[in-house]
This record gives C-alpha cells, sequence and structure tokens, in this order.
C-alpha cells in the first residue's frame, strides 16, 4: 500500500506556491476548533454553518461599489434558499430573484415588496405566475410564447422584463453551468426580444426592463462590463424604433468566488467604474440616467460565507489513500456533478504540512460521491473535523435523499458568534412521512416515536 501512494504522489508533484497559498486561505475561517467542538457537542455533524458577519460585510461592500447608481441587488434565493439568511440580505438593502413558487412564499413571508422581487423562471407552470402576479413581482419572461401563456393564465403585468440570450454573439467560460448562450435553453433572441416588446407595448404595458444573465462564477470582471455595454446598447436601439421607455437593466449575476485558493476575488470597484463609464457614456449621455441597475447575485453573496462541518469516520487503504466523512454529496453535491472544487481546512492542524493524498468520500452508492480527489491534505485520523469551505451557495440548497440520506441542519454564526439553529436536520420521520403504501407499516412510520433513535441530537 505503501508503494502505491508513493507511485500516486509522483504523478502530481506538489506545487509550492499553491501550498503557500492554501495555508493562507485557511485563515479566513470565522471559528476555531474549540467553537466547532461545543457546536458538535449541541448539533452533531454534518451541518451547514453561515457567518452573518461575513454575509453582512459582502452586502455592504457590493452596495458601497454601486454608490452612484440607483442600485440594487436582487439575491438570487436558489442559492440559499432559508429564509433567516434571505432576511438578513433584505435587511442589507438587497431585493430578491425567485424562480419558483416556494421562493416566492419565502418573499411573502419575509413581507418583501412586489417591486422588490424579481421573478426569473423558465418552463414556467401557471400558478407560478399566478403568485408573482398577486405578489406584484416584476415578472421577467424567459420566451416569447410565455406572453401569450401569461396573459391566459395571469393577466398582463404592469411592468414587463425579458430576458435576452445573445447567442454566438457572446461567450463564456468553458465548463460554464449555464453553457454557452446558444446551447442554453434560457432567453429570447435579438429579433424575438423586439418582437417581445412590441407585443407587451400594444397591450398596454408602459413600464419595461431588460435582462441578460450568461454567466456562471465569473471572475473576469471585465466581462461584466461588456454585459452592461450589450444591455446599454440593446436599451438604446430599442427605445428608439419601438419608442418604449426602461425603468430599470438587469445585468444578471453571475459574479465569481475564488474557490481554489490561489484565485483572486473579482474587484467589484473596477468592474463597478467600468458599469459607470458605459452607463455615463451611453445612457446618461443620451438622456437615460434614471434607468436603475440591478444585479441578481446569489453565490458571491452568501457563498464564501458558508461551510460545511464533518467528521472523518473512516479511512481506506487500497489503490488510493482514502477518507470517508459523515457528509456525503447529498449534502454538497458540486464536486460530484461538476468536479468542484472546495477547499479542505482539517480544523486545529492548519499549520501542519500538506503532505499526504486523499479522496476525500462519502457514502452513497456513486463513485463521484467524493469532495477532493488526489487532495493534499495534513495527516487526518478518524475523529478529525473537516471544514469545506464556499458551501454557503448552491450547497444545502441543491441537497437530496438518494440511498435515503436526510438533509443536514443549517446553523447561524451570529455577530455576538451565538449559534442559531435556522433549520433543523432532516429526520428518518421526514423521510417516510409522504409514503402513502397501502396503508402499510411505512404510513404509520412517519409517526412512530420509537424511530426517533435514528434521529441524532438537536438536530432531529
Amino acid at each position: 500500500m505503501k508503494k502505491q501512494k508513493q507511485k500516486t504522489q509522483e504523478k502530481t508533484p506538489i506545487n509550492q506556491e499553491i501550498v503557500k497559498n492554501l495555508r493562507r486561505h485557511n485563515s479566513d475561517l470565522p471559528f476555531t476548533k474549540k467553537q466547532i467542538a461545543s457546536i458538535i457537542a449541541e448539533y452533531p455533524t454534518p451541518f451547514h454553518i453561515y457567518d452573518e458577519d461575513g454575509i453582512r460585510q459582502n452586502a455592504r461592500r457590493l452596495n458601497a461599489a454601486f454608490s452612484w447608481a440607483n442600485f440594487r441587488n436582487h439575491f438570487a434565493v436558489k442559492a440559499c434558499p432559508n429564509p433567516s439568511i434571505v432576511r438578513i440580505l433584505v435587511e442589507e438593502g438587497n431585493g430578491v430573484d425567485c424562480s419558483s413558487l416556494p421562493e416566492l412564499l419565502i418573499a411573502e413571508a419575509l413581507g418583501i415588496p412586489g417591486n422588490r422581487i424579481m421573478f426569473t423562471s423558465n418552463d414556467t407552470p401557471p400558478e407560478e405566475f399566478k403568485k408573482a402576479m398577486q405578489l406584484g413581482a416584476i415578472i421577467n419572461l424567459d420566451d416569447i410564447t410565455h406572453i401569450q401563456f401569461l396573459e391566459k393564465h395571469a393577466g398582463i403585468p404592469e411592468i414587463i422584463c425579458f430576458r435576452y440570450n445573445p447567442g454566438k454573439l457572446r461567450k463564456t467560460l468553458d465548463g460554464n453551468v449555464i453553457g454557452s448562450p446558444e446551447d442554453a435553453k434560457y432567453g429570447l433572441t435579438k429579433t424575438q426580444l423586439f418582437e417581445g416588446y412590441r407585443i407587451m407595448r400594444d397591450k398596454g404595458v408602459k413600464r419595461f426592463g431588460l435582462h441578460t444573465m450568461i454567466a456562471s462564477n465569473e471572475l473576469d470582471y471585465r466581462a461584466f462590463i461588456e454585459t452592461a455595454r450589450m444591455l446599454f446598447d440593446l436599451v438604446l436601439e430599442i427605445s428608439e424604433k419601438l419608442n418604449i421607455k426602461f425603468e430599470f437593466v438587469n445585468l444578471g449575476g453571475g459574479i465569481g468566488i475564488p474557490y481554489r485558493p490561489e484565485q483572486k476575488a473579482v474587484d467589484l470597484d473596477a468592474m463597478s467604474a467600468g458599469i459607470h463609464e458605459e452607463f455615463k457614456k451611453m445612457l446618461q449621455g443620451n438622456g437615460m440616467g434614471h434607468i436603475k441597475i440591478f444585479m441578481e447575485n446569489g453565490r458571491m453573496m452568501t457563498g464564501p460565507f458558508g461551510y460545511l462541518i464533518t467528521t472523518a469516520i473512516h479511512e481506506k487503504h487500497t489503490y488510493k489513500e482514502y477518507i470517508g466523512v459523515d457528509a456525503n454529496m447529498a449534502n454538497l453535491m458540486r464536486p460530484g456533478m461538476y468536479g468542484a472544487y472546495h477547499h479542505i481546512t482539517v480544523l486545529g492542524k492548519e499549520g501542519r504540512p500538506r503532505d499526504h493524498m486523499y479522496d476525500v468520500v462519502g457514502s452513497l452508492c456513486e463513485n463521484n460521491d467524493k469532495f477532493a480527489k488526489d487532495r493534499y491534505l495534513p495527516k487526518i485520523n478518524v475523529g478529525d473535523v473537516l471544514a469545506i469551505h464556499n458551501a454557503g451557495a448552491h450547497g444545502h440548497a441543491m441537497g437530496f435523499n438518494y440511498n435515503g440520506k436526510l438533509r443536514s441542519a443549517e446553523l447561524l454564526m451570529k455577530d455576538n458568534d451565538a449559534i442559531k439553529m435556522i433549520r433543523r436536520a432532516e429526520t428518518v420521520q421526514d423521510y417516510f412521512a409522504t409514503l402513502d403504501f397501502n396503508g402499510s407499516r411505512f404510513a404509520g412510520l412517519a409517526k412512530d416515536k420509537k424511530h426517533a433513535k435514528f434521529n441524532r441530537g438537536k438536530n432531529g
């Protein structure tokens, strides 16, 4: 086994510069091993934990960057659909971007006014349009055929927005989750866009917005300046040809976060300055300085401020070295689904050499159930606690129940370091609660208190 491990490591030599960055990256944890140990005593692993202060400061940083504009970020609820997290961002001036009925219900429960709700969906069921209309949300249509569908099921709103797909005019990063614009299922072509606005104008709509979303986890701030230029140009052309007035331009989201420690965060000030120049030149210079600037960032708002905390429960030595943890792909899908990198800290061993190569794995019956592959980490012992970084967006939100796995709890670290459970862990009773199996014993299992032994601590 030792020989095999040595051969594997020789194939992937350690990059000393990356190792240096890895160690520096560890310092951004908002908690210590001692703090996590006390939390685990009450809330057993695995669980997601979010840093409230980090989220608030980040929201303020984005707002400050766009202080020159009538600006609002509409937090993409899908990134972290927990009302406690959404409330924090709303308190910091965010609106919300919703894409489903439950997300609209979260907005309603929090008392968010309709003019601060964007409803951006695709292949939308009628009841979702109806709810969006009831709330007075800004409806952002994904296809020209949805005009007739919306009118039939919910009516024509006072304000309408369309999602633009620029096709071959714009490229995206390799591996972009959205895909290249020509392959993406989202949005209207330019020809359809003009026709859509014409139809809505003729139906009596007088208030308009324009939106696009063509990037995901983009780290080059210049891409967002180019997006703004593209949309501002469209606003000028559509306004002139159709004689309509725009209230806002939504630049979309997609601002990335540095998942890898050698990556740098997007320079928000440089991005905003570039967009400001285009705004002054293209819109303000043509009498459209009233137009609001919206975005719909989700990942960058919460992603860096959430962690999946998990305990090493097994080690395995075969052709590779494996560390098995009590979390799995059902708790964080991105590495298995996209091959995404998430940095890992072994709590209490931050200063130790990363000289052991591991695959860090979960317990699903799928070989892609891995949080890390061929990752250099400090020596891990059974019982060590691992913090998986940047799990605050598209983490718990993408959870599932394959193999009968139960979704973990979500905790919030408050400004004073107090811990609040904002979602309990699922239980066996939860898992069986929706079954209808001809009155069999499964029907009663969801209510059977004796199965509480499967529930873990206060998570249950």
